[in-house]
């Protein structure tokens, strides 16, 4: 088959109207009018065949297929910029990177604290983090757009992915709350839960199956009184004192300590449990082992 060739002008315009959020403000930076610039978006979105921006109000703002182009461009113009400053004798060559794409249910203190172990022992690593639904992150790993995907579930068998699972470690599940509410729910757990305020992860999480299955075989009905897809969000509410809510053992000092908010009682017995996802069947890039390796002996073990 022919080659299909690139037009990295056509790459360019389309990766600083992204960076800038306007074509007026890639216009500024690229010093170019802008009827050029966005004829040339519009020649680049054709010879793709996708669209790559949708407009909300004054900002253009990536679709799906737009965000994976623009990971693509990221990575091509940082090994241009590395290939410039090797010939030119500004520096030793590429510097290392880790690209992770974060599964957006994943807690984020969690994530966080995982990462943290690259730096400690590459200081000089490049990290590159994108948060995303499991099944696009995985089709991005796919094409090798990431060196990593950090989940709390294995590849689904309906994804039709040739992806490798290894097990990082798990976590028990705490309850938290503020200091009135779990000085009054402490008492009789977990018979106090049936009626109390609680804030939950949405249906489709792993963790709120879990609950669920947890909180059905001791027969328990606490009154729900929201739902969050996003764990800080989560957890934001909770440091309010709208309700009890739950969050991965192995962050409970760090819950504590960041929301302000007391342990209302550990359950071993909801098993967390934590993926690095990696197209490679033996993990082989130096800082995703030391993440690994980090993780089970210290974070997650």
């Amino acid at each position: 088959m022919p080659m299909e060739w690139l037009n990295y002008h056509h790459l360019l315009y389309f990766w600083s109207i992204a960076k800038h959020g306007t074509i007026a403000k890639a216009c500024e930076a690229l010093q170019l009018a802008q009827p050029t610039i966005s004829a040339q978006l519009r020649v680049f979105e054709d010879r793709l065949g996708e669209k790559l921006f949708l407009r909300k109000g004054r900002h253009l703002v990536l679709t799906e297929i737009g965000q994976v182009v623009f990971r693509h461009a990221e990575d091509i113009f940082s090994i241009g910029q590395d290939l410039m400053n090797t010939v030119k004798g500004r520096g030793s060559g590429r510097a290392l990177r880790l690209t992770v794409g974060i599964v957006d249910v994943v807690p984020k203190l969690l994530a966080t604290r995982l990462l943290e172990a690259t730096f400690q022992q590459f200081p000089a690593v490049r990290l590159v983090c994108w948060e995303d639904k499991l099944e696009r992150l995985l089709a991005d790993l796919a094409i090798h757009g990431l060196d990593l995907v950090i989940a709390d579930t294995p590849t689904p068998p309906t994804i039709k992915v040739q992806a490798h699972n290894h097990l990082m470690g798990e976590s028990g599940v705490t309850f938290f709350a503020s200091a009135k509410l779990a000085a009054r729910y402490r008492r009789n757990f977990p018979q106090s839960l049936n009626g109390a305020p609680m804030l939950l992860p949405t249906s489709n999480t792993m963790l709120r199956r879990l609950l669920d299955d947890w909180l059905t075989s001791h027969g328990l009905t606490p009154t729900v009184i929201g739902e969050f897809q996003d764990s800080a969000t989560l957890k934001a509410f909770g440091q309010t004192g709208h309700g009890l809510f739950p969050g991965s053992t192995v962050m409970e000092k760090e819950i504590c300590r960041q929301y302000q908010v007391q342990v209302v009682r550990r359950v071993d017995a909801i098993k967390q449990k934590f993926y690095a996802i990696t197209v490679e069947r033996r993990l082989k890039h130096p800082v995703v082992m030391t993440l690994f390796d980090t993780a089970r002996r210290e974070i997650l073990a």
